[in-house]
């Protein structure tokens, strides 16, 4: 299994509980995506197995191994191995796009190369061209700060593409693109995995999304996991428990008015 946990669990220092008693196998190659209503321990459960964060309780594998029993720079060289998409990515504003492509080595580079890929972009054709498949090719030399939401987000996306770990983790990795552009996304992050043979966990507000391009989902509430199923299996009477709150009551919502057909792209 690339991933396997077992009766894990996440309790904040404040005592708040994040993950409660989470059990979960995946293996070489799956696609999987994390629904569930805001708040409910998806993104804590990516931090763990990305290795942010120690679990409170519980044991997990991750690539074989379990990260909180090796050295430090063992830990270190299994990040390496593992691609982590942040909904906001990390980018420095004045960094070029070429070089925050090309960072996605860095863990896989010695120091002196990682130094000179600061001055001198080392591969610019891979950047290049992992940028080509999410049509951002037209901005490998702008600065960050210049670049939309969804456009950063794609550059977070080509630094993993260009990174080729074993394992992928995404959090909310399109909730800045138009639906045609986050569609075209999760397609070319597909089309990856399962050209490599690698794993893809990824949470997603957008269960459209989730059950177009995932064919196992995992519904998360209240720091539990209440569900594992294939996508084909999944009904609206588990989507309705799944994101019911008896806290929030329907409220009537003014019609909206006619806006334009066309969806800039992000």
């Amino acid at each position: 299994m690339i991933l396997k946990l077992s009766g894990v669990g996440l309790t904040h220092a404040n005592g708040q509980v994040a993950l409660s008693d989470i059990g979960l196998a995946i293996a070489p190659g799956e696609r999987v995506a994390i629904i569930g209503p805001s708040g409910a321990g998806k993104t804590s459960l990516l931090r763990l197995l990305a290795t942010a964060q120690r679990p409170s309780a519980g044991r997990i594998e991750i690539l074989g191994a379990d990260p909180w029993a090796l050295s430090a720079a063992a830990r270190q060289r299994l990040r390496a191995r593992i691609g982590l998409i942040h909904q906001t990515p990390p980018l420095p504003p004045r960094q070029r796009v070429v070089t925050a492509v090309l960072a996605g080595k860095l863990g896989q580079w010695s120091l002196p190369r990682s130094l000179l890929n600061l001055v001198h972009p080392l591969d610019t054709a891979g950047a290049a061209a992992a940028l080509a498949r999410l049509d951002l090719s037209e901005k490998l030399f702008e600065h960050c700060d210049r670049l939309s939401g969804g456009q950063l987000q794609r550059v977070g996306i080509a630094r993993v593409l260009y990174q080729e770990p074993e394992l992928i983790l995404a959090d909310e990795p399109v909730s800045a693109m138009d639906p045609v552009l986050a569609g075209h996304t999760l397609g070319v992050l597909s089309e990856e995995t399962a050209r490599r043979d690698i794993t893809l966990l990824a949470s997603l507000h957008a269960v459209d999304l989730a059950l177009a391009h995932f064919p196992r989902i995992l519904g998360v509430r209240a720091g539990r996991l209440v569900f594992d199923l294939p996508a084909a299996a999944l009904g609206q009477p588990e989507l309705d428990a799944l994101y019911a709150n008896e806290q929030l009551q329907p409220t009537a919502v003014p019609a909206a008015a006619p806006q334009p057909s066309h969806i800039p792209r992000c």
